[in-house]
């Protein structure tokens, strides 16, 4: 009997059970590949008894179970008469296909093609997450079911009979299992019970099709200056690598049209940004917005980038909530980065948005190349890179002085080496040179070639000590101690570049701390500095770096701020500290020879599992060569907090201590359970300029995260008390 049973029910019950859950394949295509793949599978029955009657029906009965590929079945009972070619399946019904789509029914009766088909009491559950509820389920041509008097809804559902949060009631429901779609008749949005919406009919995709056309999540967003609108997003699937999304945004004061275009290439992906907007803040004028990026990998190691950004006025990205540039900087790159060789050449614009600049006196294009290649000669040891770069960049202005251009080409050469001794003690030694040739146009103030050379060489020594505690951890503590020369052959070049200067211990070792090559370090420095790390065992570690540079000639290319000033640079003084349980702390500052900060940054954050705080202070001196007047003194905090399972919290300021007035504040309240999502931010910006208005920003958006919205993070049921 147990040889037959397969030989029966491999061809009718196994079939059944995999065209009845074909909803939750990947389309028409895959979907009929899957089928048939799955039906040449070995079929699996079990079951507490197995019969055949006098009239020659085949019986199973008791816990039984069908298994083939990722399909099972479960049920009280199933009778198979082969002269009819009828299943009738006894309940409780339960059909899993992968753990997406599970259908649910009393009982059921199909036909000997098992394409068609009435299941009783049937309910449909796609992806664990979305149920439909109906009376009855028709089976119909191997496609189509069709639910009678239908309650589908994500939410949770209590067998107290407490109505979900929402539920679509309908009077019939069809499911396209090839088209992946769900046809409501009659239907009507419901709010605990209570109808808001009818809708005579409604399409929706079936909640297994990742990308659909139809409409996103809507929301509210209301501010000072373009009062309360509504974004109402529509997505069209192109196709299955490129994609459109259209959003209306509109209000008593805008009509706003966004855009975003996505397409993905065998070798690439693009992404297109932006708005078409006619409001009552410029009235009469067009305004909008357009970004533009994408990736593409060229073969042979080759990666091409773009990122363009432009915008019709300086204030657009602030009126519209978009991300508050002060410069917009668009690029297109092609790099090669290998183990020895790196190449990247770039062409890069800067489109101003600040009033304090005028767009024809900015360097807006600027064109750079840069290739390196490393050696590892036998004959002397050590290492040799070898590097030209080669930068330009231009003005719109014409003007004198002030449409000054400049072209630089930069030949570099340096051998590296090192020797660890036997104490302990490291020796490094540095020797290079490099060629600077400028062309410099538009500037009656400086020569229209120049050409200098510029040797360099440096040896440090380092002398690393480490000691074990008791308790596991480990100190490593390592003096430092740099002798340096370099000699510029001529310094009569336009500073355009390096007009902002930073120590910090990223480049304490640098023979030059310019951040670009139209400045270099000139004369004889000699360095001193200390490095001391702990590392705990139980993930706690602290670090530490104090340095100092002393040099034979002051450089007055170095602005007040920079700390390098003077024959004797301010004192550096950095750290960071992580205890291994969420607690991290950095710490930069230079401190000057009256022991009081010219530059000061702390930064510090915090988190748990239902707690993240982060918090950021900045300070620096007035500098008029940085464009800076006044001082600043800056902070900036922000942070989360789970109140419970279903509540989250976050709020975010900046504050000017300087000025002794805030900048931004923002708060924001989230609601989330299995099956809606809830959104409330309340932002106000206080800073103001001549194009810029102070506002505040209000958004509310609300979406069903168990269909439309997969929401982040762990999902939590409401409960039915």
């Amino acid at each position: 009997m147990r040889s037959v049973l397969p030989l029966l029910l491999s061809s009718a019950l196994i079939l059944s059970l995999s065209t009845a859950i074909a909803a939750q394949s990947e389309g028409a295509g895959p979907n009929s590949d899957a089928s048939a793949s799955e039906q040449n599978q070995p079929a699996l029955l079990v079951a507490d008894e197995i019969f055949i009657t006098p009239d020659r029906k085949l019986v199973a009965e008791g816990n039984v179970e069908a298994y083939q590929g990722d399909v099972k079945l479960t049920a009280q009972g199933v009778t198979y008469d082969r002269e009819t070619g009828e299943l009738t399946l006894t309940g409780p019904i339960r059909i899993d296909q992968g753990g997406e789509t599970t259908v649910l029914a009393d009982s059921a009766q199909l036909d000997s093609g098992i394409q068609n088909g009435l299941l009783m009491g049937a309910r449909m559950v796609f992806d664990q997450q979305l149920q439909i509820a109906s009376v009855q389920a028709t089976r119909a041509a191997g496609r189509y079911t069709q639910f009678s008097k239908v309650a589908a809804t994500s939410c949770h559902v209590c067998a107290n009979g407490k109505p979900p949060i929402w539920q679509i009631r309908a009077r019939k429901v069809t499911h396209d299992q090839l088209e992946r779609q769900l046809y409501f008749e009659g239907a009507q949005f419901r709010i605990l019970d209570v109808p808001v919406f009818y809708f005579p009919t409604l399409r929706l995709p079936d909640p297994t099709l990742e990308r659909a056309t139809g409409f996103l999540v809507p929301s509210i967003r209301t501010t000072s200056q373009l009062s309360t609108g509504v974004k109402v997003p529509y997505f069209f699937k192109i196709g299955d690598h490129k994609d459109l999304t259209l959003t209306p945004y509109l209000s008593k004061k805008t009509r706003t049209l966004g855009f975003r275009y996505r397409q993905a290439f065998k070798r690439g992906r693009i992404r297109l940004r932006g708005a078409y907007t006619r409001d009552d803040v410029q009235p009469n004028q067009d305004r909008g917005y357009f970004f533009a990026d994408g990736r593409f990998s060229l073969g042979n190691s080759y990666r091409l980038t773009f990122d363009i950004r432009t915008t019709s006025d300086d204030s657009y990205l602030a009126d519209y909530g978009l991300p508050d540039y002060d410069r917009l900087r668009s690029e297109i790159a092609l790099e090669r980065i290998k183990r020895d060789t790196a190449f990247k050449t770039s062409f890069i614009h800067y489109k101003s948005l600040r009033d304090s600049e005028e767009q024809d006196e900015i360097p807006s294009r600027v064109l750079d190349i840069n290739y390196r290649k490393r050696f590892f000669p036998t004959a002397v040891g050590g290492e040799v890179e070898l590097a030209f770069i080669g930068h330009t960049h231009t003005r719109t202005s014409d003007e004198n002085i002030t449409g000054r251009d400049v072209a630089r080409a930069t030949f570099d050469a340096e051998w590296l080496r090192s020797w660890t001794f036997a104490t302990g003690l490291r020796a490094e030694a540095q020797l290079g040179a490099a060629v600077d040739t400028f062309d410099i146009r538009d500037d009656s103030n400086y020569p229209n070639n120049v050409t200098r050379l510029t040797p360099r060489a440096a040896f440090t020594l380092r002398y690393p000590m480490l000691r074990r505690e008791q308790n596991g951890a480990t100190q490593i503590l390592e003096p430092i101690a740099q002798i340096g020369w370099t000699n510029v052959s001529d310094n009569n070049v336009p500073n355009d570049e390096s007009t902002f200067q930073d120590f910090d211990q990223g480049n304490l070792l640098s023979l030059s701390r310019f951040p670009a090559e139209d400045r270099r370090e000139d004369g004889t420095t000699a360095v001193v500095g200390l490095n001391w790390s702990r590392y705990n065992a139980d993930g706690w570690r602290a670090l530490a770096t104090v340095g100092q540079v002393f040099r034979s000639d002051a450089d007055p290319d170095f602005t007040l701020t920079s700390g390098l000033q003077g024959t004797k640079s301010d004192i550096l003084l950095a750290g960071q500290l992580n205890n291994g349980k969420g607690l991290t702390l950095a710490a930069r500052g230079l401190l000057n020879s009256d022991f009081s900060f010219t530059k000061a940054e702390l930064r510090a954050g915090w988190s748990n599992d239902d707690t993240a705080l982060s918090a950021g202070y900045i300070w620096l001196e007035p500098d008029p060569a940085e464009a800076n007047e006044k001082e600043i003194s800056e902070l900036r905090v922000g942070g989360r907090y789970r109140i419970d399972q279903n509540w989250l919290t976050r709020a975010n300021a900046r504050y000017d201590f300087s000025e002794s007035e805030p900048l931004r504040l923002g708060f924001g309240v989230t609601y989330e359970n299995e099956c809606v999502q809830v959104n409330l931010n309340i932002n106000r910006r206080f800073t103001s300029t001549s194009s810029i208005e102070p506002s505040t920003e209000f958004g509310f958006t609300v979406a069903l995260t168990g269909y439309s919205v997969e929401g982040d993070g762990q999902k939590f049921k409401r409960r039915c008390s």
